[in-house]
């Protein structure tokens, strides 16, 4: 017999956030221990299903009987304005907002850009990237430099530009677009974000239908396994994830590392735990948390409560991540755990598809950053650094390092 947890267990409004740079909210603990799955309202005033146990989010994940599709009744939001229901409604779905056979004919063109033979390819353009940008850095006239804008930021963004066929030279509209679209302060820009970049995409698109290139978007047009509006809803969806999340893994797992001297020094050491280390540190920061939604489009049963359907569910991924029932002491960073059953880029058949391209972005960071620069340290404390606790995805807005 199952049971329904309802109402508000702690009188708190989600998303909280983190009190800490490093740490989950103090309330995600005390939500797991008393129900891994808890009914909770949301700072737009509505209701869902808050997932914070490991094994409870798996299995939400993987059940086909939880819809990402965000034009469902009931698909849960922070934010209930005028304009992002609008939004919702009436755009076309991303590859992330789309089900069963729908996500699945969207998704295997697509896959095979992302094969370990492809990225093998890839990898000596990419340290070549990262080698230019460590460049610019070693010749910088002052000290400290913000590493987010000298090698974060721009290396994903070049990666991802020269992949997909899109003028790096327009790197600076779709960096603040998407900035826009992922900031929790300024939601009154977000639609007028979204629909400019659907429209440089949809021109781009265009254009490459005419002329179509040895890139991602190109093979695709060649390939003819997509349609217009769905080669553009790729475009958006790997170039604005394609950046954004790494950009901020970088920097994150610099201020990781630099603050775990003993971490850092395993991976200088050895650079074949670099894998390891990556591994630990998208499972610690877990950067992209209460942003996997979905919604029940049947009753189901699932860890031990009764979710109906039409009733929203978030997954909390860091807090899932920091669950000790998966991974004991998980307030340690700790590249020797073996986390690789960690929930930063999902599970089941919305996993991200481009994260074995991030796992070897990181890699090659962090191996050619330290080996480059072994005496590079904080210049600031990381207590005191902006961490971006106004924007959905989590991350730095400046990092000053010295050497």
């Amino acid at each position: 017999m199952t049971k329904s947890v309802a109402g508000d267990l702690t009188g708190l409004e989600l998303p909280i956030e983190r009190g800490c740079p490093f740490a989950p909210p103090a309330a995600y603990d005390r939500l797991r221990e008393q129900a891994p799955i808890s009914k909770v309202r949301l700072t737009s005033g509505g209701e869902a299903w808050w997932v914070s146990g490991h094994e409870q989010a798996r299995a939400v994940l993987a059940d086909s009987r939880f819809s990402s599709d965000r034009r469902n009744d009931g698909y849960p939001l922070y934010t209930l304005d005028a304009a992002t229901l609008l939004m919702q409604r009436t755009q076309p779905p991303v590859m992330l907002g789309m089900d069963g056979a729908e996500h699945a004919a969207a998704r295997r063109p697509v896959v095979g850009e992302f094969t370990a033979k492809r990225l093998a390819a890839l990898r000596p353009r990419i340290q070549d990237i990262v080698d230019r940008f460590i460049d610019g850095l070693l010749a910088a006239d002052r000290r400290p430099v913000d590493l987010v804008q000298a090698l974060s930021l721009p290396v994903p963004s070049l990666v991802i530009c020269e992949l997909l066929g899109v003028p790096y030279t327009d790197h600076d509209f779709f960096q603040s677009r998407t900035a826009m679209m992922v900031s929790k302060t300024s939601l009154e820009d977000r639609p007028r974000a979204f629909a400019e970049l659907r429209a440089y995409f949809d021109d781009l698109v265009t254009r490459k239908e005419s002329e179509p290139g040895d890139d991602i978007l190109g093979r695709q047009i060649t390939l003819g396994a997509l349609d217009h509006t769905g080669l553009v809803s790729l475009a958006f969806l790997l170039l604005t994830a394609g950046h954004e999340t790494t950009a901020n893994m970088i920097s994150l797992g610099v201020v990781g590392l630099l603050s775990r001297p003993e971490q850092l020094a395993l991976i200088k050491a050895d650079p074949g735990r670099t894998p390891e280390a990556v591994e630990e540190l998208l499972r610690y920061f877990s950067i992209a948390d209460g942003v996997t939604v979905r919604v029940a489009t049947e009753d189901v049963e699932t860890g031990g409560v009764s979710v109906k359907a039409g009733e929203g569910v978030i997954v909390s991924t860091l807090s899932a991540d920091w669950d000790p029932a998966a991974f004991p002491d998980p307030a340690e960073l700790d590249i020797e755990r073996g986390a690789r059953h960690h929930l930063a880029f999902g599970f089941g058949p919305h996993q991200c598809l481009g994260q074995s391209l991030a796992r070897m972005e990181l890699r090659i960071v962090f191996d050619t950053l330290f080996r480059r620069i072994p005496a590079l340290r904080l210049a600031a404390p990381a207590e005191d650094l902006p961490f971006k606790s106004d924007a959905v995805i989590y991350g730095l807005h400046e990092l000053p390092v010295t050497w």
